[in-house]
């Protein structure tokens, strides 16, 4: 590392400048990665869009949390680590000592911490994050695939918390990465991978309904899984529609993973009477929706809100994706170098790719 390193800074809507900044110094427990793959997300495009996030980011600040790379500096007491090492350093650790890390609710913990500046160069990584969520990538796992394994941690996740049965007929909104790794899950729910009680998770839905926006988008997400998929453009009634799919009851579990209050709406419609109905993808600060009362407690509906991951997720994210039971390389569009990374994001913006991974 040299005395200046070139790393991405968000400062306000749309507003990402790449600029030389100091190298990282790792302080006792840290340690420091050089950047092998950092991925894009679609929480990095709608912080890029709106010019902040309302727990991980201020501006003006460093900017995008998947990654994966190999340690190249070590802080004083760092135990169980070597230079050299290839890792996966989740963007997160909870405190361990506040009321929810007590009851476990770790996603919840009131001291979160975040850690933003993958697109860089070089990343330093939290004591926290160190101790908790830094992990060994197998030797033959491209760090491009391993990067992913934070947003697949938050898709597990939101998978447990979905109270999903064999036989549900399951409906995904939104064919975004996040959608499209909600369908790979459920579609491989065959015991493959473990639940959070540690049992193997063989619930698998008889039915995935994926409705997006893209012909593209959803020919991944048929390929990934899912039994049928619907272009919402050319559909006017998505509840009636999801109805007719499920003989006039609604589906057992709808999952939101757009992040627009409307299409929240959209989800609580579609669900059966007794349905869980997942509010996953974040709208905008200060949104709203409108539920009917009736419905919701007339048909007993459970709507969730979920949010992040947890140490366990984080583990059992990276085992999936090296287990290759899931092809999530599927859903990247292409390898770019972090002097293009402002047009990676206008191609986001337009939709033309689904995820990049940005190689220093």
């Amino acid at each position: 590392m040299g005395d200046r390193v070139l790393a991405a800074l968000l400062y306000g809507q749309e507003d990402l400048r790449l600029e030389q900044v100091p190298d990282p110094t790792p302080a006792e427990g840290e340690v420091v990665i050089r950047v092998a793959a950092a991925t894009t997300c679609g929480t990095d495009l709608k912080v890029w869009r709106r010019g902040g996030h309302a727990k991980m980011l201020k501006p003006p600040t460093l900017f995008g949390h998947e990654v994966a790379g190999e340690i190249v500096a070590l802080g004083h007491g760092v135990r169980g680590w070597r230079m050299g090492d290839r890792v996966v350093a989740n963007n997160s650790a909870p405190c361990l000592d506040c009321f929810f890390c007590h009851k476990q609710e770790y996603s919840l913990c009131s001291n979160l911490i975040f850690n933003n500046g993958t697109f860089a160069e070089y990343l330093k990584i939290p004591a926290a994050i160190v101790q908790q969520n830094l992990l060994p990538i197998p030797a033959d796992l491209p760090a491009a695939w391993a990067a992913m394994t934070e947003p697949l941690a938050c898709v597990l996740h939101g998978v447990d918390r979905s109270n999903v049965k064999a036989g549900d007929r399951v409906v995904v909104i939104g064919d975004g990465a996040i959608g499209l790794m909600f369908v790979a899950v459920l579609a491989a729910g065959n015991g493959q991978w473990r639940s959070q009680a540690g049992s193997p998770f063989n619930q698998r839905p008889s039915e995935i309904f994926l409705f997006g926006g893209s012909d593209q988008r959803l020919t991944i997400g048929q390929h990934l899984g899912a039994s049928q998929i619907f272009n919402h453009r050319q559909i006017d009634d998505m509840p009636t529609l999801v109805e007719a799919l499920t003989d006039s009851w609604g589906a057992d579990i709808v999952i939101e993973a757009t992040g627009v209050p409307s299409v929240w709406e959209t989800a609580v419609a579609c669900a059966r009477p007794g349905a869980t109905v997942n509010l996953f993808g974040g709208c905008p600060r200060n949104s709203h929706i409108t539920v009917n009362t009736e419905l919701l407690h007339y048909s007993e509906l459970t709507l969730k809100g979920v949010f992040h991951n947890t140490p366990h997720h984080v583990r059992q994210a990276l085992a999936l994706i090296a287990s290759g039971t899931i092809a999530l390389e599927q859903l990247i569009s292409a390898d770019q170098p972090l002097s293009q990374l402002e047009q990676v994001f206008q191609d986001m913006k337009a939709r033309k790719v689904i995820k990049v991974s940005i190689q220093p």
